[in-house]
């Protein structure tokens, strides 16, 4: 068993990510709570010695290596260091943005969290001014976050950013910038170490980097989870996997695969001349199906939901090719504009049956629907960030086909 202290680990969450990176930092600590206690149960039994007495022996151990913050907490108990960092946001009149730092975080392992896709009110200048930001305004902060982590001494920063800002704007097409890769390229130049982010929309975008690491985690487990939890019995003889567009069928060919059903795809022609504005629009000029839908309950996962017009003209086209139930996953539920109200009229018209989507972005509105699920992915964050703080493989993370597998294997709904 591999142990170190977690005192040297330290999580700063910019405004807007305050919900998430709290959820985050709860797992994080009875995560440790756990390994502190396995080990030395693990301990106590090797050396024949009491908990009580292996527990002030660690202690020891770690009040001697670390700063003496805890010399005040019992030495025969668990203790778990303060990982949250406190931070002050300052939103001046014009607009600028001051990040301030509030403890000393010299040669930590600082975890800075943002959430770019929060629209909701966030609070600035310790709770006098109530703000709705956009995705700019908080690349901004994230910027002057990491240029203050940086400025105070911070052994090592990476960035917790759910979804990755710009990730659409992966390739030129004529006069155009790859503003994703040039992102990384500003963070690397503030001294950013590694970003971690969920079902990022091109994988190409880390290859623009120059040292900076990308780790790239996936919520197919979850949804899966979430699809037998709530949905029970679903997975009958007629259930299908439908890929929305060719850039998806890997995706759901992954989730074909694992559940063992066949995979169908819509082949969409595309007008890039056109930009959509709200879910009542598209730049999609014709659609085609390669496979058969007729009274089947269809499965369909993205990567994101922007203002959601092209998930539902795909609906409404399966549903014309007399699709039963429609289903849907999405790793990154952005709903930009009025989408929610857009899906609220789709779902009475019976186009889609539900919606799975995770946390990935900050919602209030959207978890009062009937149909939408909602999917923690808080815990999956904390985990990465234990093992890359403690130096171990991100390999079953990173490839989660195996928990799927035992997942389904236990599950009564996919029992022969």
């Amino acid at each position: 068993m591999i142990y170190s202290s977690p005192a040297n680990l330290g999580v700063i969450a910019c405004p807007g990510s305050e919900s998430f990176a709290d959820e985050m930092l709860s797992h994080l600590k009875n995560g440790y709570r756990r390994i502190f206690n396995n080990m030395t149960e693990e301990f106590s039994k090797r050396y024949k010695q009491k908990n009580e007495e292996i527990l002030s022996r660690i202690n020891f151990i770690n009040d001697v290596i670390n700063s003496p913050t805890n010399f005040q907490q019992a030495v025969e108990k668990v203790r778990i260091p303060k990982i949250k960092i406190p931070a002050r946001f300052t939103c001046f009149a014009n607009g600028e943005i001051k990040a301030e730092i509030l403890e000393s975080i010299r040669g930590r392992d600082i975890y800075i969290v943002q959430d770019v896709e929060n629209r909701y009110p966030i609070n600035f200048n310790n709770g006098e001014l109530i703000k709705s930001f956009s995705i700019n305004d908080h690349l901004m902060t994230l910027f002057v976050t990491v240029d203050a982590a940086k400025s105070a001494g911070a052994g090592r920063i990476t960035l917790v950013l759910p979804v990755y800002p710009y990730s659409r704007q992966h390739r030129s097409k004529g006069r155009e910038g790859v503003t994703a890769g040039r992102l990384g390229k500003n963070f690397e130049a503030l001294g950013v170490d590694r970003i971690i982010t969920l079902d990022i929309h091109s994988r190409e975008i880390a290859n623009t980097f120059n040292f900076m690491r990308l780790e790239n985690l996936h919520a197919s487990y979850q949804i899966t989870r979430a699809l037998l939890t709530h949905l029970p019995g679903i997975l009958s003889d007629d259930f299908v996997v439908v890929s929305p567009d060719t850039g998806a069928v890997d995706r759901n060919k992954f989730y074909a695969n694992a559940l063992k059903k066949n995979l169908a795809l819509l082949y969409k022609e595309r007008n890039y001349e056109r930009v959509t504005r709200d879910a009542a629009d598209n730049n999609i000029s014709e659609v085609r199906l390669l496979g058969d839908v007729r009274d089947k309950t269809v499965f369909m996962a993205d990567d994101m939901l922007g203002t959601g017009g092209t998930l539902l003209n795909a609906m409404k086209f399966l549903k014309s090719q007399g699709a039963g139930k429609v289903i849907c996953a999405i790793s990154l539920p952005i709903f930009s504009g009025n989408a929610i109200n857009h899906f609220d009229e789709a779902y009475k018209e019976g186009l889609f049956y539900r919606i799975i989507g995770t946390n990935a972005v900050y919602h209030e509105e959207l978890l009062k629907r009937e149909w939408y699920i909602n999917v923690n992915i808080t815990r999956l964050f904390a985990k990465t960030i234990t093992r890359l703080h403690h130096g171990l493989s991100l390999s079953s993370i990173l490839d989660n086909r195996s928990i799927i597998v035992k997942l389904l294997s236990e599950s009564p709904s996919t029992a022969s």
